[in-house]
């Protein structure tokens, strides 16, 4: 059945039955006095940041361990001084902790981590009431890789001098991170050529323009556009340096050099085979950690897709971050060239699979002819049950620390050039390693951290 109702619309029986039956409850409700919720009303609490955050909370930590930091280097490039012009700068020592704390977190955008510190307790807490911007957090997190480069080599000096890092062992491995590049942004040579001369020609142009007498907003407007096409212009010149190297690589692989493409977005760059079998462009990030307390002393970002040649820089570069050189070295397959287990035999004892010989009757550990000394104890190393039972600390160290970085967010880098890219391994490295260090030093952080409750906070 159907009525009309009096706007004249057709209304049937079972919508009437609908509105009646939704119409009840609010004449039975309408007879109690209740408080009913008003959220127009300003709410006002007086309420110390201080307040915010339990004892033994993560941002405590980070910011009881930056206190203990020199950060000395950081204050160097802060132009504004007491008493002199100039608007007054934020602390090193809050934008390092919102961003190692971020990186704990998980959080990797200046973005994401400038909206936290106006709506999250524990950002608001370690800025304490100084405002920061995105474009400040972002300068910060990439211009300084020295820096957090000798913080890393300062909290590995502390560790080694109380025995809470041995060296004893440590195992290294590549993960590969996504780039900020598109595979549309690959060129080959002459297409490069094209971009140099059509990109020259725009910042000619445009340095015309800027010089002529304009208002004052449309003169910063042709500014900005003129500094977006010179550094389009000096990306794709950086982009035709790399392409010989890429070339090589081509060569090297049996393939034509005329292949080689290099990208005019990120041109460091390199198109690598990723842990799902695709091909992105993608940085090759390299961790050594200390297999006994799971503590990173080396990082390394490459552009080759490869792990081969990667030992001895490493060995290298832990022996003069750490003073000495650990007793063992434990790598995957893709490391031990002859040439590299000969590098680092001196120094270290290498642990790495020996390939299998295409014959199934001749035992890959026993000695070829034509091995050096280093290679020949190196097979027959490997035969035994000890050196099978060390290198099983291998997975359990590096891949653990791999995966643990993917779930703080190295996945996809939101920044451009190996420099950069290595920057935030180092914010990476430091973060894991300050999870660490709550577990094995506790008594480092402060009066509030006590050891039954590191269990709760650590990762």
């Amino acid at each position: 059945m159907e009525t009309t109702n009096l706007q004249g619309s057709i209304v049937s029986s079972s919508e009437q039955e609908e509105k009646k039956v939704s119409a009840e409850p609010q004449k039975i409700l309408a007879g109690f006095r209740v408080n009913r919720p008003n959220r127009e009303q300003i709410d006002t609490r007086p309420q110390s940041l201080d307040a915010l955050l339990p004892e033994g909370h993560r941002a405590r930590l980070v910011w009881d361990f930056v206190e203990r930091q020199d950060l000395s280097g950081f204050y160097a490039g802060i132009k504004v001084r007491e008493g002199g012009p100039g608007r007054t700068a934020i602390a090193p020592e809050i934008l390092f902790a919102l961003w190692l704390y971020g990186t704990v977190e998980g959080v990797g955008s200046a973005r994401e981590l400038a909206r936290l510190t106006e709506e999250h307790d524990a950002y608001r807490w370690i800025c304490g009431g100084v405002q920061v911007n995105y474009h400040t957090l972002a300068d910060f997190r990439v211009d300084h890789e020295k820096l957090l480069d000798d913080l890393l080599t300062s909290n590995l000096a502390s560790l080694l001098a109380v025995g809470a890092v041995k060296l004893n062992r440590v195992a290294q491995d590549g993960m590969r991170v996504r780039a900020s590049a598109g595979a549309a942004s690959f060129r080959r040579g002459k297409t490069l050529e094209d971009h140099l001369r059509v990109a020259s020609e725009q910042v000619t142009r445009l340095k015309t323009v800027l010089h002529r007498d304009l208002p004052s907003p449309s003169k910063r407007s042709q500014a900005a556009r003129e500094r977006a096409a010179r550094e389009r212009k000096q990306r794709v010149e950086r982009a035709l340096e790399r392409l010989p190297e890429i070339e090589e690589a081509k060569r090297r692989q049996g393939k034509p050099a005329e292949k080689a493409r290099v990208s005019t977005t990120d041109p460091e760059a390199t198109v690598m085979k990723m842990a799902d079998g695709g091909f992105r462009p993608a940085y090759n990030t390299q961790f050594a950690t200390d297999t006994e307390s799971q503590i990173i002393v080396g990082v390394a970002v490459i552009t080759s897709g490869s792990d081969q040649g990667q030992l001895t820089p490493m060995v290298k570069q832990v022996n003069e971050r750490c003073g000495i050189t650990p007793g063992s070295w434990l790598v995957d397959g893709g490391y031990p060239s002859h040439d590299q287990i000969d590098a680092v035999s001196e120094q270290t004892v290498v642990y790495a699979p020996v390939p299998a010989s295409k014959k199934a009757d001749i035992d890959p550990h026993v000695p070829k002819k034509g091995d050096s000394e280093s290679v020949a104890k190196w097979r027959e190393r490997m035969g035994t049950e000890e050196a099978k039972v060390i290198y099983k600390e291998r997975a359990a160290t590096a891949e653990c620390v791999n995966a643990q970085t993917r779930q703080r967010g190295l996945t996809c880098l939101r920044v451009r050039g190996r420099c950069k890219a290595r920057s935030i391994a180092l914010w990476y490295t430091l973060a894991h390693n300050l999870m660490r260090m709550v577990s094995l030093v506790p008594e480092w952080f402060g009066e509030g951290v006590v050891a039954s409750r590191v269990p709760v906070i650590a990762i």
